[in-house]
């Protein structure tokens, strides 16, 4: 499912670590914030959503990712929604159900076969008496 970037907020905020004096004047870090709930996603992939055991996800149902790895703004904005559209792939991916299914006879006459015939070598491995 796409995501529509009109229904991402983002912020521009002070980025941390180094670059000099270009940190302390330039904000060019981003925080993206995204309605779960207030989004057009299906709503099969918001419950997942918030479902999901992720730190980045608030109690409100918001998404808050913070993208700093650049210096510049517009790499930031993208990196965030790279990143936000990753996390509503993975919610949106479905594990197909697992059928058990049951050995056929003839294997387990094989498997059996196997095991009497290892315990027959193991037992000639003995002692040799006179």
């Amino acid at each position: 499912m796409k995501l529509d970037p009109a229904e991402v907020e983002f912020s521009a905020i002070r980025a941390q670590g180094p670059g000099g004096q270009n940190v302390n004047k330039v904000a060019c870090a981003v925080h993206a914030r995204f309605d779960i709930r207030a989004s057009s996603l299906p709503d099969w992939i918001k419950a997942r959503l918030l479902a999901l055991r992720d730190s980045r996800i608030t109690d409100d149902g918001v998404v808050v990712l913070k993208a700093q790895q650049s210096r510049s703004l517009e790499a930031n904005k993208e990196d965030a929604l790279r990143r936000l559209q990753a996390l509503v792939d993975q919610a949106s991916i479905v594990q197909a159900l697992r059928r058990p299914t049951k050995p056929t006879r003839s294997s387990q006459r094989r498997r059996l076969d196997a095991k009497t015939r290892s315990g027959q070598v193991k037992a000639l491995r003995g002692k040799v008496k006179e």
